[in-house]
């Protein structure tokens, strides 16, 4: 394992408008291009990408946090990272700071510029 991945974006958005962009099967799925179940109960079991990644949502307080334990589908049985958005208000909208640990360190290059090329991107024109 490898140090976290750590990113900071800034949306033109409401943290709860984008908690729920986040959590809401639809509008994830519409964002990323990619069919998404996701749970919005603790304990629930999310689905993303098309099946390609999946976990369960560990920690969720609307508006301000999303704590999951997240894994691509082709893991080990068991093996998970910890994946937390923490949402906060700024001048510009809403701060998002991400922390994907427990990564293998080969991985970290990936999934370090997936969340950019798959998610960042995506959601600001998204949300343009």
């Amino acid at each position: 394992m490898t140090e976290a991945i750590h990113h900071e974006v800034t949306f033109q958005t409401t943290p709860e408008r984008l908690y729920e962009i986040l959590m809401d099967s639809g509008e994830h799925g519409a964002f990323t291009g990619s069919p998404a179940e996701i749970s919005k109960d603790v304990g629930g079991s999310f689905q993303a990408h098309g099946g390609r990644i999946e976990g369960r949502n560990i920690e969720l307080v609307p508006g301000k946090r999303i704590v999951q334990a997240w894994r691509p589908a082709n893991w080990p049985a068991g093996q998970y990272s910890l994946v937390r958005f923490e949402l906060e208000p700024a001048a510009q909208g809403t701060k998002v700071t991400l922390t994907h640990d427990a990564t293998p360190e080969e991985q970290r290059p990936h999934f370090d510029a997936g969340w950019t090329r798959m998610y960042w991107e995506p959601l600001a024109k998204y949300l343009a």
